[in-house]
């Protein structure tokens, strides 16, 4: 069982920058696609940024409304991942989640993921 626990999140404004860290423990990160998700107040659970595990390489895949604003990435020595946010703005306020799982080809889906944290607040005013 792997357990995720999310921080770093806190009331920013809008053009800000922040930090999401997420470390796993009972087991590996390295073994895993890894990826953030969000739910904003009354809406679904939505797709933020992936990385998962490639043979050779790691790719990295973003929500067209977080691309070039966002950075996801993941150090596998510390069992971390990150999201990197930029330029936020008051529709990224949201609770973000790190996930983690073997997705195959569907990265952006969050029924592929098998693990979850309990999310980290983020909030920006406008």
């Amino acid at each position: 069982q792997v357990l995720l626990t999310e921080s770093g999140g806190g009331l920013v404004q809008a053009g800000d920058s922040l930090r999401l860290s997420c470390v796993g423990t009972g087991g590996p990160l390295s073994r895993y696609d890894l990826a953030w998700f969000r739910r904003a107040p009354g809406k679904d659970r939505e797709f933020v940024a992936a990385i998962p595990i490639r043979r050779s390489n790691e790719s990295t895949y973003y929500a067209d409304s977080v691309k070039g604003r966002f950075t996801i990435s993941r150090d596998n020595a510390e069992d971390t991942v990150s999201l990197q946010m930029t330029t936020v703005k008051p529709e990224d306020t949201a609770v973000y989640y790190c996930a983690a799982g073997l997705t195959g080809l569907y990265w952006y889906m969050e029924g592929s993921y098998w693990f979850w944290g309990q999310g980290t607040q983020v909030t920006v005013s406008s």
